[in-house]
């Protein structure tokens, strides 16, 4: 798959993600987000198109970004990355659409278990309009790239009033082989005890699901919230990319 496919309106259609998205065991990653606060989609993308979207981060056509963030800059670690602008190319429009109505479901079960009001639509465009009412009309999905030494610092992509609670990162990199270091690391703040932290180990191709800020966890006394953040470690050596696909968009 070239650059200029991702970009070309009408190239990978709805239904192609749909039917990718379908064939994910949903109810086994529902119980691993319900245990853990993350769960891994294996080969969500392949080797070809993983490579066109690496590809993408230094050979777009001018407006496929609306902005460019050095993470030193702003204290966020060091490294850099890329939101896309509207219209998202097709993969990432695609999966963006694809992926969430499979997601909603279990974001409205954790809302019901923290005790939330906020219900999330069956479809993504509904779930947008929302966001754009509200005046978060700027699309947050992005890729990064990290290089030696590069890191991203634990966080929470949150961006306006209205939040989604689940997000997804695809790793485009081979481990090993593209760089070294660099995994995906989640900590969790649970109240009035120590911070937990877990690395989640991806190939090419992988997805991560997992939790934006908060997510429910079973007590003696009933559900209770906790706080999630993540973040990426240091990198030892190559180069790192990966597609972040954020479901609310930005103010």
């Amino acid at each position: 798959m070239s650059v200029a496919a991702l970009s070309s309106p009408g190239t990978l259609t709805d239904s192609v993600w749909h039917r990718r998205a379908a064939t994910i065991d949903w109810q086994t990653a529902s119980e691993v987000l319900r245990q853990q606060g993350n769960a891994v989609l294996p080969q969500l993308l392949n080797t070809a198109e993983c490579a066109a979207l690496a590809q993408l981060y230094g050979h777009a056509q001018e407006g496929t970004f609306r902005s460019r963030v050095m993470m030193q800059r702003h204290g966020f670690g060091q490294g850099e990355y890329r939101y896309f602008s509207y219209p998202l190319p097709d993969l990432v429009a695609g999966l963006r659409g694809a992926l969430y109505p499979h997601l909603a479901p279990i974001a409205n079960q954790w809302n019901t278990a923290m005790g939330i009001d906020v219900r999330y639509p069956a479809q993504h465009a509904d779930f947008i309009a929302r966001c754009h009412a509200a005046g978060q009309v700027r699309p947050t999905p992005l890729l990064l790239q990290y290089g030696p030494g590069d890191y991203n610092c634990l966080h929470q992509d949150l961006y306006g009033e209205h939040v989604f609670p689940l997000q997804v990162a695809i790793l485009l990199s081979e481990p090993g082989r593209d760089f070294t270091g660099g995994e995906f690391v989640l900590t969790e703040q649970r109240p009035r005890m120590q911070s937990r932290a877990e690395v989640v180990p991806l190939s090419r191709g992988d997805a991560v699901v997992f939790a934006v800020h908060h997510r429910p966890v079973q007590g003696t006394r009933g559900p209770y919230r906790v706080q999630m953040r993540h973040g990426v470690s240091r990198l030892r050596s190559g180069q790192r990319h990966t597609l972040g696909i954020i479901f609310h968009d930005a103010e």
